[in-house]
């Protein structure tokens, strides 16, 4: 690492510090409405390959032009901004200003088509998808960057129960998620049901889906980069809505004469005052129970009955952001962020009229809960505290600085927190035949993970044909994850720290009609006291001005891991852990993408192939035969935690289709993904099986058309099945107290299929002004035909028979929204 970072500190130093072109042009690009600096945007000299985009800050610069060019701005959201160069005073900053709506801007300005909802780079397996416009896309309720991405090839649509992306193979967990800098961990509201950020608060998302560049490390699967908004700088801004689930409210204005900005976003779900019936309805998919037989209680086995209870939930999430820019050149940023989920899901049994449905289950079976013989008289109460709260804390403070036309530096300092806490307690009191039983049990899962960061990224202009890149970064981690049962037996109980020391280099160079971008990064992780070398390269060849090939390889590797807990009883209860190379190791990908797409002004057909290679992956199970309860309801546990961790390698690969209609009054995509997932874990199953979310093929159709004040648009998701493991039988054993128990003989892991997943969601939204505030009304119908879709599958021995149930996704939910804006 030492020698690494000399030879950066070298080459910098003797970087050719060549004269400017006779012409350059040097600018910034900004919301005409609210003075908000656009990054991402594309910028063009008409008529030629010659191109690039604004950095984070909105600063581009174009070097060696002719006053006879005519540039180009293109953003998604926004109407094309062209302007010919001899109208503009190349020895000054000039400033750009991209309008929604149909207004000039300037006299030299020629308005064109408003671009696209969706953007495909020109560079391999990079997207981005425009903040403005996803409101028009149907939902449940509100816009939502994350499921709108969902609608995109390569990336699982069906997975209604998660925010988080499933890209190409990979887990949420494996995307490198970071929100103005600082790593977002876990972007899950609601169950998964809604994502972690508001919408309003987002300026640009841009994800790239494989094969990203070497300025990003520590993930094996994705990057997306979400940048906040900063704030208007002309005025007072306000804007909200209202969902059958939550509001938010918006409030931006400018600061320091001008020279600054702040910004402050919140949403709050009103679920613990008012449940709504979409509510019921998705809060029915987690506590789901088979049908009662009366008195409040279910079946769940042939000796326990289970309670139903109307839990008291909600959530929140918090954007805050101050910005100050001292001078043309320098931008300062502290920004803020906190989302959090309170479930509070205790309850309390204690009738009499419990009894009678009890006593039959035990006469049943011929026996008590104290032994064989008839149960005449059963009183029950039940007192259970569950409480559990998950979210995110985040925040981090950046300095860019425009030093010259070529030379661009961004520094970030981060704090990230992810927590998730369950604190549950049962206490039951069974009195049969005169005898009390007391039972206590309890469940302790605690996972912190506390991330502090610092990033310099460099950007220097070698010439209009060569850009260099070079960074370090400085991540340091600590993750706590405990697992206790009943107050005394820890399952897991872990306090680890680790260490990230990364360094890259990139070159982006254009050799004619090739584009290629060679770089490598540099990781010393001090748990294991290795260097992970991580090169990358990717290519772009236009074989005309319409058609291109592309292709990118890199390796890349993970030192944070979630690791993925398979319980049959309880679900799944995932966790992150830091690898160690002993229970959980570094993961390790190799991406291999190519593609090749076909593009006019106003389509775009694009396909892409890729095949990932991985390792390290980890699964933590409890499939094990050594838990017995004892006549206190505790339980003796025999096996170590090294016993329960298992590790192992998978292969995604896939092919993913795109075509898109770009820009008019009728817009939208179809996309199609074929793809396999496939994992091997030596231990947990013998050989080779499918992932959780393996899935043959999924395809996707989005349109929206433009009609007067009206944004009609409708969105299609059909999957074919994914897998589940099924039991092939059950069991009884005779326990240490004289009671038998029953269980289930799990089958091979994933060797059956659900049937396959469809859904067809249509929305209308009204665009009108009241008085000055410019209004939305819509009304979204989420799954409009009703299609049931299965879940997952429960499995559950009664009276000595396995019992299949399915629990089914949300059925046909409509739902009306509102927003504003002044």
């Amino acid at each position: 690492m030492k020698n690494f970072l000399q030879l950066l500190l070298l080459l910098i130093s003797v970087l050719p510090i060549t004269l400017l072109g006779q012409n350059s042009i040097s600018g910034i690009i900004s919301d005409a409405e609210s003075g908000e600096t656009i990054p991402n945007a594309v910028v063009l000299i008409k008529g030629s390959t010659v191109g690039t985009t604004s950095n984070l800050d909105g600063h581009f610069t174009l070097l060696n032009i002719t006053k006879s060019n005519i540039i180009e701005v293109r953003y998604l959201g926004y109407e094309n901004f062209t302007a010919a160069l001899d109208t503009i005073d190349l020895n000054q900053i000039f400033e750009i200003q991209l309008s929604t709506g149909s207004r000039k801007l300037e006299e030299i300005v020629i308005q064109g088509e408003k671009d696209q909802m969706v953007r495909m780079s020109e560079n391999i397996s990079q997207v981005s998808i425009s903040p403005i416009q996803v409101q028009a896309l149907p939902g449940i309720g509100e816009k939502d960057i994350f499921r709108s991405f969902q609608l995109l090839p390569g990336i699982s649509g069906t997975s209604e129960s998660s925010s988080g992306l499933f890209v190409r193979g990979g887990t949420p967990d494996q995307n490198l998620i970071t929100f103005d800098g600082f790593t977002v961990y876990h972007v899950d509201h609601f169950y998964g049901f809604f994502s972690a950020f508001n919408s309003n608060a987002i300026k640009d998302v841009q994800l790239y889906k494989g094969g990203f560049e070497a300025k990003f490390g520590g993930r094996i699967s994705s990057v997306m980069e979400v940048t906040g908004k900063s704030g208007n700088t002309n005025g007072l801004g306000i804007q909200g809505g209202i969902s059958p689930i939550s509001s938010n409210l918006t409030i931006e204005a400018p600061l320091f004469n001008g020279k600054g900005s702040f910004l402050i976003a919140g949403r709050r779900s009103y679920t613990d005052i008012i449940q709504s019936k979409l509510f019921d309805d998705i809060n029915g998919l987690f506590q789901s129970e088979p049908e009662s037989d009366g008195g409040g209680l279910a079946p769940v086995n042939d000796l326990f009955l289970r309670n139903q209870n109307d839990p008291v939930f909600y959530f929140y999430d918090l954007n805050a952001k101050l910005t100050f820019r001292p001078s043309r050149k320098d931008v300062i940023s502290l920004s803020f962020y906190n989302g959090q989920d309170n479930l509070d899901n205790s309850r309390e049994v204690d009738d009499e009229t419990f009894g009678d449905a009890i006593i039959g289950r035990f006469n049943d079976v011929g026996l008590t809960p104290v032994g064989e013989g008839v149960a005449e008289s059963i009183d029950l109460f039940n007192h259970t505290d569950d409480i559990l709260k998950w979210g995110n804390y985040g925040t981090s403070l950046k300095w860019s600085r425009q030093w010259s036309k070529r030379f661009y530096t961004n520094s970030v300092a981060a704090y990230s927190n992810y927590f998730s806490r369950r604190d549950l307690l049962s206490a039951t009191s069974l009195s049969v035949n005169d005898t009390t039983i007391n039972i206590n049990v309890s469940t302790l899962e605690d996972n912190d993970l506390k991330e502090y960061m610092f990033r310099w990224d460099g950007e220097y202009l070698v010439n209009e044909s060569n850009s260099l890149e070079f960074g370090f970064q400085l991540s340091s981690n600590r993750v706590r994850y405990d697992f206790i049962l009943n107050d005394s037996t820890t399952i897991i109980g872990r306090d680890d720290k680790g260490f990230v020391g990364s360094a890259y280099i990139q070159d982006k160079l254009k050799l004619g009609r090739l584009e290629v971008n060679a770089g490598i990064r540099l990781n010393q992780f001090d748990v294991t006291e290795e260097v992970y070398v991580e090169p990358r390269l990717s290519a772009v060849y236009r074989l005309s001005d319409k058609l291109r090939l592309k292709s990118a390889w890199g390796i890349y590797h993970q030192f944070v891991n979630r690791i993925v807990r398979e319980d049959i009883s309880t679900g799944s209860r995932d966790f992150w852990l830091i690898a160690d190379d002993q229970l959980n190791p570094v993961s390790k990908a190799t991406h291999y993408v190519a593609g090749i797409a076909y593009e006019t002004d106003g389509w775009l057909f694009d396909i892409e192939g890729f095949y990932k290679d991985m390792s390290g992956l980890s699964e933590f199970s409890l499939r094990f035969s050594g838990a017995i309860s004892n006549n206190n309801g505790q339980q003796d546990l025999n096996l170590s935690a090294n016993q329960l961790f298992f590790s192992g390698t998978g292969i995604a690969k896939g092919l993913e289709f795109l075509a898109q209609k770009k820009i008019g009054k009728y817009t939208g995509w179809a996309g199609y993904t074929l793809s396999q997932v496939e994992h091997n874990f030596p231990g947990l199953n013998d050989g080779v099986f499918y992932a959780l979310h393996d899935q043959r093929h999924e395809l996707k159709l989005v349109s929206k058309v433009e009609i007067g004040r009206w944004d009609l648009a409708s969105t299609f998701v059909y999957g074919s099945g994914k897998p589940y493991t099924a039991p092939v039988g059950s069991y009884q054993i005779e326990l240490l107290d004289g009671s038998v128990g029953n269980f289930i003989s799990i089958g091979d892991k994933n060797t059956f299929r659900l049937p396959s997943y469809q859904r067809l969601d249509i929305s209308a939204t009204f665009n009108f002004e009241l008085g000055k505030v410019d209004t939305s009304l819509g009304l979204s119908v989420f799954n409009f035909l009703g299609h049931q879709n299965i879940w997952y599958k429960e499995f559950q021995v009664i009276t000595g028979e396995i019992i299949e149930t399915d629990v089914n996704y949300l059925g046909f939910i409509p739902s009306v929204f509102i927003n504003f804006k002044f």
